[in-house]
């Protein structure tokens, strides 16, 4: 779950005029980090070396 007060904080870092897509798109990464962080609390991440054979098979 997001907190305002990192919504606001992002949307302050834009200029004064934007596409709201833009806004949107922030969002959405916000939103993304924020679940990514929730799940390695609650331990579904990988490891560094699990990300590393992931990678691996994707890249070759």
């Amino acid at each position: 779950m997001l907190l305002k007060k990192e919504v606001l904080k992002s949307l302050k870092e834009l200029p004064d005029e934007f596409p709201v897509d833009e806004a949107i798109d922030r969002l959405i990464v916000l939103n993304k980090i924020s679940k990514a962080q929730s799940e390695i609390k609650d331990g579904k991440g990988l490891t560094t070396i699990q990300a590393k054979k992931k990678l691996k098979k994707w890249l070759s």
